[in-house]
Order: structure tokens, then sequence, then C-alpha cells
């Protein structure tokens, strides 16, 4: 879905109530925007959370060193606990 929006003299845009009705901003809320080579990409902190969870694992899947559990166990030995 494309949807032109305008910004004003003083930089404020609003987003269509649809769109803001369907991520769950209706009542207000924050976006983190991403300047990108493309253009810019605005999305929801739960978007944003769920969009780097998903980069992580597919650099970290199969790893097992790469898991939480060790790299406290790493830390713990660095430190001599």
């Amino acid at each position: 879905m494309t949807v032109q929006v305008t910004i004003t003299p003083n930089g404020r845009m609003s987003l269509p109530a649809e769109i803001r009705k369907r991520l769950g901003l209706a009542g207000g809320g924050a976006l983190l925007v991403e300047e990108t080579e493309d253009g810019v990409i605005l999305r929801t902190v739960a978007q944003s959370i769920a969009h780097a969870q998903a980069l992580a694992k597919k650099y970290t899947e199969g790893n097992a060193a790469t898991s939480v559990d060790a790299f406290l166990a790493r830390r713990r030995e660095e430190s001599g606990e």
C-alpha cells in the first residue's frame, strides 16, 4: 500500500487514520525512522525489535557459541567466578 502524505513547513506529517489503527497507534505512539539508500522506513518499536531479532537469528542460527548462555559462561570464566 502506498499513500501520499504531506509534510508541513515545520516538518510534521500525518499518517492516515487507517494506517495508525492497523499499527496500534490510534491513540498516539512512537515510530522509529530509518534512513536507507532507497528512502525512509517507518517502523513501530515492536516491528523494529522483530526486525533486529530476525537479523540476529540470520547470523547466529545454529551457532551455539553465540547464545546468551554461552556468552555468560565466557564472562564468568574470564572473571574467575
